[in-house]
């Protein structure tokens, strides 16, 4: 069985695509195969994709409803037993990643690698955690340009809702490792390189998505709206602040000095007085 499928959704998106094809084709292997699923472009995409195929197992170029019935549409034409997301304008983070990734290719139903975030003219790596817990599972999500996808994953918990603009893969996510018990691990090395440039970096982008996760949670996963609640106020800067101080020596130092001082003025006075 072929191991790896990479599959690249894109839309009147050509210098990002470019990026993208250009990232793939200059790999040191080639045993994996490359699906491009464009939405009916306009612009020189499709031209791009012809004048790339050797470097392109499959590709289709028709209208869809969005980027996750594209995803669908790949999901359903790949042929390995792990799938990359890659999408346009995303690149891989060097040119051998690909081969020294592949050994790590087995058992887990997620292999999540560590992922270059860039803007502007800044960037960091976004590491995913050695062991997954709630807060993170609901207030986060995995990165999918640096998530492997063990494709029968999609068989036994579905594809991604196409209902959803932006947080169908937030949602396959917790629906696949809550309620069907799909296995995970994090592989500390840089898979790839994410421009915050789309749609979910943008503020109308950030508000859909947490209308969209409010909304989720509310009417599918309702048992775990409250602690949700609970995570984002537990979120704040204040109680930021507050766990910061519990936990620094010179803080609770401090905070007892302070205390001495105030029951030293206030102990010979009566509550009249104060």
């Amino acid at each position: 069985m072929l191991k790896l499928s990479i599959i690249t959704v894109n839309y009147n998106n050509y210098n990002g695509l470019k990026r993208t094809i250009e990232s793939i084709s200059s790999q040191n292997v080639s045993d994996f195969e490359f699906i491009i699923i464009d939405g009916n472009s306009t612009d020189e995409s499709v031209a791009l994709i012809k004048e790339s195929s050797m470097y392109i197992s499959n590709w289709i170029s028709e209208p869809d409803n969005g980027i996750y019935q594209a995803m669908n549409k790949g999901v359903s034409m790949a042929k390995g037993e792990y799938l990359l997301f890659l999408n346009s304008g995303d690149h891989l983070f060097e040119s051998n990643i690909i081969s020294t990734s592949l050994d790590h290719l087995k058992g887990d139903d997620f292999i999540c690698f560590d992922i270059e975030c860039v803007l502007s003219n800044d960037s960091c790596i976004k590491k995913h955690p050695d062991n997954l817990d709630f807060s993170y599972l609901f207030s986060d999500t995995f990165a999918h340009q640096s998530t492997f996808i063990k494709r029968n994953v999609f068989e036994k918990v579905g594809y991604y809702d196409e209902s959803l603009k932006i947080v169908s893969d937030w949602k396959f996510f917790i629906q696949s490792i809550v309620f069907h018990g799909c296995s995970y691990k994090a592989i500390h090395k840089t898979l790839s390189t994410y421009y915050l440039d789309g749609i979910s970096a943008t503020a109308e982008g950030t508000f859909n998505r947490r209308e969209e996760r409010e909304a989720i949670l509310k009417n599918e996963f309702s048992i775990f709206y409250n602690d949700y609640r609970r995570l984002k106020l537990l979120d704040m800067n204040r109680f930021k602040m507050l766990n910061e101080l519990e936990h620094s020596k010179l803080a609770k130092k401090m905070l007892s000095f302070f205390l001495r001082i105030l029951l030293r003025c206030f102990r010979n006075k009566s509550l009249k007085d104060l």
